[in-house]
Parts: structure tokens; C-alpha cells; sequence
């Protein structure tokens, strides 16, 4: 299943084009890593739909240049909640940035994600279980 939404922070992120970093280890547990920021590509043509898989690569999450968000998982209920996790991530984002620097989550904490999605979240699937 895919969904396109336009939630407030992440196009926000999108329109100044920055990513979201893996601030939060359910960023990796569920969507496979950071958010990527696609290539602006024409809104409805198949540029924009290959901007955005581009952007996706091989996680269930990207911000859509200048236009919002596309997350995809294994069914309905996956890309619901998903998205609903991109928003929640994009709003702390943005705040963590009006305080300081947010701390990004180091390569080795990463792999112990890694293991623990394995162990307790293998049902709950990313397109791929690849590190990222």
C-alpha cells in the first residue's frame, strides 16, 4: 500500500528540503532509516513518482520536494500508521532544531536496532529488511 499525505511538518521539511536524520530508534525499527528529501519533480507525472522512489530507495518513508509525503508498507493499516509516525517525527525534528542540535543516533546504536527489529518487530515489515 502507498499514501501521499501533505501533514504540516514534513512538507514543511520538504518545501526547505531537509531530511529527517534517525533521531528516534523507531525511524529505523519501522520506516528503515532516515527520511530522504526526493528531487522536486512535477506534481502528477511519472518524473515525480520516480523522484520519489529514488527518494525511498529501500525504507518506507520520503519527503517529496516542495510537495509533501509518500510512505509505503505492506498494507493499509502499515502506511496509516506510518505516516502518522513521519508527522510525529517531523514535528520533533523541527523542534528539537529550534533548541539546539539535534543529536543524531550513532551507527552502532543503529545495528543493536537492527537486531531488535528482528527479534520483536519482523512481522511489522519495511519493504526490505536491509540495513540502511
Amino acid at each position: 500500500a502507498v499514501i501521499h499525505t501533505h501533514s504540516t511538518f514534513a512538507t514543511l521539511l520538504s518545501i526547505v528540503r531537509i531530511g529527517i536524520p534517525i533521531i528516534m530508534e523507531e525511524m529505523y525499527i519501522f520506516l528503515g532509516g532516515e527520511i530522504d528529501v526526493s528531487e522536486f519533480g512535477k506534481a502528477h507525472t511519472e518524473e515525480i513518482g520516480q523522484t520519489a522512489l529514488q527518494a525511498l530507495g529501500l525504507k518506507n518513508a520520503a519527503l517529496l520536494a516542495n510537495h509533501g509525503v509518500i510512505v509505503c508498507g505492506k498494507s493499509l493499516d502499515h502506511v496509516v500508521k506510518f505516516s502518522e509516525l513521519v508527522e510525529k517525527l517531523a514535528k520533533i525534528y523541527w523542534g528539537a532544531k529550534q533548541i539546539g542540535e539535534p543529536k543524531i543516533i550513532s551507527r552502532e546504536h543503529i545495528e543493536r536496532f537492527q537486531k531488535l527489529y528482528e527479534g520483536l518487530f519482523a512481522s511489522y515489515p519495511r519493504l526490505k529488511n536491509k540495513k540502511s
